[in-house]
């Protein structure tokens, strides 16, 4: 017998606890010394009897047996040692004078794990013993391993098998797991066979599934592929099965080895990824990722089939009136209802993704053709295949009629209408982004002449009017793209030298750039935007007020600029203490301005909110004083805090004399109402130093800052007022005015 590793018995116990059952008093001593002295501990017994009785109270590494023994001999009592309980598995070493063939068999049929011939050779029986404890500990482990494999092919829903050919010398078959049989529905006990595992397959994909299974085996190539199949309780399943070739020794093919998984629930879970990544979760439509694929694929091929194709963008007219009165639940209902009409107008696949359109036939595009829903209230019918303007406008009047029919929403009958924009390709634009947006372009045209009808996209509605068509549409979006930002130009106290409140001012930022006041908000007054637009400002700048008070104390008011037509809203008084509350601040942290022209236009129709808004405490302030004389008779009577001097005086103010009078006059008017008086527009020192010596101290204008981000702002703080390093900052403090020749250019330009 070869030398024993040193490394064999890492694994094993100190001193293993060995069973020493013999009825001879004397090698039953000699046999326990011999052990004792090399590293065992043993436990004797001198006969069977007793041994059982022992391993009631010890759970000895192995157990050694006399085969011959008066009572239960060795063989009984290694029969019953197996029937214990946690003693199934005990290696059992038999010890045998007998060396025939018929004794070797009884022990191992006895249970024996092993059989050695009674010696005095200790150092191989020792030997013997500690190989049969490795052994049964390799053994042991694998059968651990073999149990973490099955639980966990089990919780992946996976098993293995093993298929091989049938030659002359053997016969071939399928042998599966009890884990394989388990995925395919089957008892530990069954043996299905291939073709009765192929018989679960769907009729209409087995034979494609034969034929992929002959070309693998007459190849020997590697298979992997899902395929569903319906088992004996009648559920259907998607299985995943995976399998490797295996050859002989001469490089023939003889088999498969593989495994089987059940991949059902990732694959619902991939579709279901799949149908949120391309469709509307409100209507069940393709949403605007999935639309955007199927315009693109339907110009691919319109291009390289030389024929048109349409969109019609459909945008529906009366949906936030409906919205607003009956709450978001029925609008809801409203879209989802809209998109069951507007999806019969078409005919409208679903059953079409990436990758499931190209080489399916030369008019596989007409499967692209379905409607969609772009966002909010906006849908989009895609027709693939066009002759010209009639058909799309055929379609496009189809969409308008199934529209008129009342609509049940919250309990009540609704009806809706639509505006649609037509554009073709490849008149109307080259890509799709063009002809979305020439579609949005000839879609509001139809809004601006009464809604309610279809218009096709011409070049006539390009140029200005395009351009304001397009600013119109985007500025639509702004507020739910998140485009609008407010920038703050401070009011400035010169008596104090500090910021004593600041003026939010509207800014787009589209698509990069930010748009100027004059180019939008007109078109938003005219187009009632100015409105959300108006109800935005009030938000951002409450949130804003209380984002300064936190970072350095701010405790002034921010001023809004208004409409008029805001003030007649019965809700005004609502939103703002909403608007207020939501950040936890008072109502007088936001001051309104509404300018004096539109003061003087709504004016019965405005006392009540202005007068409602000033119980709460909110000040009022009127822009633009001055440019409307007349309203000077009603200061009186209107609850009005703070009038600010139109700038057009004040950029004269030093120049002429009749700028002094009037700015004089306003002051003077102020003050014996008790009203705050603030100049817009000071952009010179010059212009400062008048207004101060004429007792106007609260001022705004690029003198001190330009409208800037509220983070700009307070660094500007930081920077200017804090430190009074600004030059603006001697002559209120020191309570006159400043030479001109005291302030450098530099300095004047820094201010700016």
């Amino acid at each position: 017998m070869s030398p024993v590793p040193a490394d064999a018995f890492d694994a094993l116990p100190a001193q293993p606890q060995v069973l020493l059952v013999d009825d001879d008093e004397v090698n039953l001593l000699l046999t326990g010394v011999a052990l004792r002295e090399r590293g065992f501990r043993p436990v004797e017994a001198a006969s069977g009897e007793q041994a059982l009785e022992l391993l009631r109270q010890h759970a000895p590494d192995i157990v050694v047996l006399d085969a011959m023994m008066p009572g239960l001999d060795g063989f009984a009592t290694c029969r019953a040692i197996r029937t214990q309980p946690g003693f199934e598995n005990v290696p059992v070493l038999m010890l045998t004078g007998l060396d025939d063939d018929d004794s070797i068999a009884r022990a191992y049929q006895a249970g024996a794990t092993d059989f050695f011939v009674k010696a005095t050779q200790w150092s191989l029986l020792a030997g013997r013993l500690r190989y049969l404890l490795r052994a049964s500990r390799t053994r042991l482990e694998l059968e651990r391993s073999k149990s973490k494999l099955a639980r966990a092919q089990d919780l992946a829903r996976m098993g293995s098998f093993d298929w091989r050919r049938a030659d002359g010398a053997r016969r071939g078959g399928l042998l599966l797991s009890a884990e394989a049989l388990r995925v395919f529905g089957h008892g530990p006990q069954e043996r299905p066979g291939l073709r009765g595992l192929l018989r679960m397959v769907p009729r209409d994909e087995r034979r494609a599934l034969v034929r992929m299974l002959h070309d693998a085996m007459r190849t020997s190539s590697v298979l992997a592929t899902d395929t569903r199949v319906v088992l004996l309780d009648g559920r259907q399943r998607i299985i995943h099965a995976e399998a490797e070739p295996e050859f002989n020794e001469h490089g023939q093919g003889i088999g498969y080895t593989g495994i089987v998984q059940d991949v059902t629930d990732r694959r619902q879970a991939e579709d279901r990824i799949r149908h949120l990544a391309n469709f509307d979760a409100l209507t069940g439509l393709p949403n605007r990722r999935q639309l955007i694929w199927r315009a693109e694929r339907a110009l691919e091929h319109a291009r390289r089939m030389e024929h048109q194709f349409a969109l019609l963008l459909i945008d529906l007219d009366r949906f936030k009136v409906i919205n607003d009165t009956l709450g978001h639940v029925a609008g809801d209902e409203l879209l989802v209802e809209v998109g069951r009409r507007l999806r019969a107008c078409v005919r409208h696949s679903d059953q079409v993704l990436e990758g499931a359109v190209d080489g399916a036939g030369p008019r596989s595009h007409r499967a692209l053709e379905a409607v969609g829903r772009l966002g909010g209230d906006e849908f989009v019918a895609l027709l693939p295949e066009v002759g010209g303007d009639a058909d799309a406008d055929r379609v496009a009047q189809r969409v308008l009629e199934t529209l008129r029919e009342p609509v049940f929403v919250g309990g009540q009958e609704c009806f809706v209408t639509a505006s649609v924009g037509i554009s073709l390709y490849p008149r109307d634009g080259a890509s799709v982004v063009e002809l979305l947006r020439n579609s949005d372009v000839a879609m509001y045209s139809v809004k601006a002449q009464g809604k309610n009808a279809a218009a096709v996209y011409s070049p006539m509605l390009a140029g200005q009017g395009r351009a304001k068509l397009e600013l119109e549409t985007a500025l639509h979006k702004a507020i739910e793209r998140e485009e609008l930002v407010l920038h703050f130009q401070p009011k400035i106290d010169l008596r104090s030298a500090r910021m004593v409140g600041a003026e939010a001012l509207m800014r787009w930022n589209r698509a990069g750039r930010l748009v100027p006041p004059g180019d939008f908000i007109p078109l938003a007054e005219d187009t009632g935007l100015i409105v959300p637009l108006s109800e935005w400002a009030l938000r951002e700048a409450a949130r804003q007020a209380r984002a300064w008070r936190e970072a350095f104390g701010f405790d002034d008011s921010i001023a809004v600029n208004m409409p008029s037509r805001l003030f007649e809203r019965s809700d005004l008084v609502e939103h703002i203490h909403h608007c207020v509350a939501s950040v936890n601040l008072p109502h007088r942290a936001i001051q309104l301005e509404i300018t004096e022209d539109n003061l003087m236009k709504e004016l019965r129709n405005v006392i009540p909110s202005l007068q409602r808004l000033n119980e709460l405490g909110v000040e009022i302030a009127i822009d633009d004083f001055g440019t409307g004389y007349s309203s000077l008779a009603y200061l009186t009577t209107l609850p009005i805090s703070e009038v600010k001097i139109d700038r057009s005086f004040v950029r004269d103010l030093g120049v002429t004399p009749q700028s002094s009078a009037v700015v004089t006059a306003i002051i003077a008017l102020a003050r014996s109402l008790g009203l705050r008086v603030v100049a817009e527009g000071v952009e010179t020192l010059r212009q400062m130093e008048v207004l101060h010596r004429l007792g106007c101290s609260v001022m705004q204008g690029f003198l001190f800052s330009r409208a800037v981000p509220a983070d700009e702002l307070q660094r500007w703080l930081e920077r200017a007022e804090l430190p009074r390093r600004a030059s603006w900052a001697d002559i209120g403090l020191d309570g006159g005015t400043t030479d001109h020749g005291s302030v450098s250019a530099a300095a004047a330009r820094r201010l700016r």
